[in-house]
């Protein structure tokens, strides 16, 4: 299959079945839910378990077909197409937020081509908000109204003050000391892959992940941050790869828009 099967119509029906699982998240979001544990304490809803289906199954009507990996499923996932591609799906991310009702949270779709996400596609049901991106169409953010703008990362200047994202449901003691060493800084709270999207548009210069997260938690909204201009990576500076799906858990990462800073220089241990 050639690189042409990235097309708009595509990133439009992966869309369509974002908003189509997030439509049956709301559905359950208005009324009570039950919450489970899974087998490593964290929680899991009916929210999660109904858009996996819903998403597995609406996933395996499009063209080309490809092995699909969600957080929901791990076991029956045998390995990317022998092109290196894959679907790989966060149902539900941001769950703890979901279990809050603060409305931050969102369904994940990425496609991923030899570790590289190539498509991606967040949506946030509460929020109405939805970034979709694919690679050389560019990035667009959907508003609640339907409005649909380009993204471009903002460029960063000694002279400013760091407008850094960070998590509501995972903070840790290793960011105050990169924001000490940052200097003057603001920081933006958010849950879930919003906090890359709010880099990709611009509205946040860095989103420090110094924290645990699963490949499906990042991989569309990377795709997002990628096509509007920014970068996914490691603190060493390699990029964020997912091509290994033996190791599900990401390293530490950095969500950089443009900027003059020497990152893995603040993270040589001292």
């Amino acid at each position: 299959m050639h690189k042409q099967y990235l097309t708009t119509r595509l990133v439009t029906e992966v869309t369509a079945i974002a908003r189509e699982a997030g439509a049956l998240i709301m559905e359950i979001y208005a009324r009570p839910f039950s919450v489970t544990e899974k087998a490593d304490n964290s929680p899991l809803t009916e929210a999660d378990a109904a858009a996996h289906q819903l998403i597995e199954q609406q996933l395996t009507q499009l063209a080309p077909l490809l092995p699909v990996l969600s957080e929901e499923d791990t076991a029956s996932f045998a390995g990317a197409d022998t092109q290196g591609r894959y679907w790989l799906i966060d149902p539900l991310d941001g769950t703890k937020e979901f279990i809050k009702r603060n409305g931050e949270f969102t369904v994940n779709i990425a496609l991923v081509e030899h570790g590289k996400p190539v498509l991606g596609v967040v949506y946030a049901p509460a929020l109405g908000l939805c970034y979709t991106a694919a690679r050389g169409l560019g990035a667009q953010k959907i508003d609640a109204q339907g409005k649909m703008s380009d993204l471009t990362v903002a460029t960063h200047t000694p002279k400013q003050p760091w407008r850094v994202v960070g998590s509501r449901s995972h903070a840790g003691d290793a960011m105050p000391r990169l924001l000490a060493q940052l200097g003057e800084h603001e920081l933006v709270a958010m849950g879930s892959s919003l906090k890359l999207c709010l880099v990709a548009e611009g509205s946040a210069d860095v989103y420090p992940r110094l924290g645990p997260t699963s490949l499906w938690d990042t991989a569309a909204a990377h795709c997002v941050v990628e096509q509007a201009g920014g970068t996914v990576v490691q603190l060493n500076g390699s990029p964020l790869d997912y091509g290994n799906t033996q190791q599900l858990l990401n390293p530490y990462f950095l969500v950089l828009g443009h900027n003059q800073q020497d990152w893995p220089s603040l993270f040589v241990a001292h």
